[in-house]
C-alpha cells in the first residue's frame, strides 16, 4: 500500500477489508494495522483518511467512530 502511494504521489490513502463473518467490530489485527498505517503515513507523509471494515449489511469507519486516533 505505501509502495503504491509513494508511486502516484498520493497524499492520503482509504484503507478498506471485509469481514466475511458479518461483525463490524475492529479486531485486534484490525486496530494494530491502523495504527501502523498511520506511523507509516506520518514517516512518508501519506495520510491516513479512514479504514473501513465493511460486511454484506453495514460498514464501520475508523473515521466516523473516532478511533483513527489510536
Amino acid at each position: 500500500m505505501c509502495q503504491l502511494a509513494l508511486k502516484t504521489h498520493s497524499q492520503a490513502i482509504i484503507v478498506a477489508h471485509n469481514h466475511p463473518s458479518g461483525t463490524l467490530r475492529p479486531s485486534e489485527n484490525d486496530l494494530k494495522l491502523t495504527q501502523k498505517l498511520k506511523q507509516v503515513g506520518d514517516l512518508i507523509d501519506v495520510r491516513l483518511l479512514d479504514h473501513i471494515i465493511i460486511t454484506s449489511e453495514s460498514y464501520y469507519s475508523f473515521a466516523d467512530e473516532g478511533t483513527l486516533q489510536i
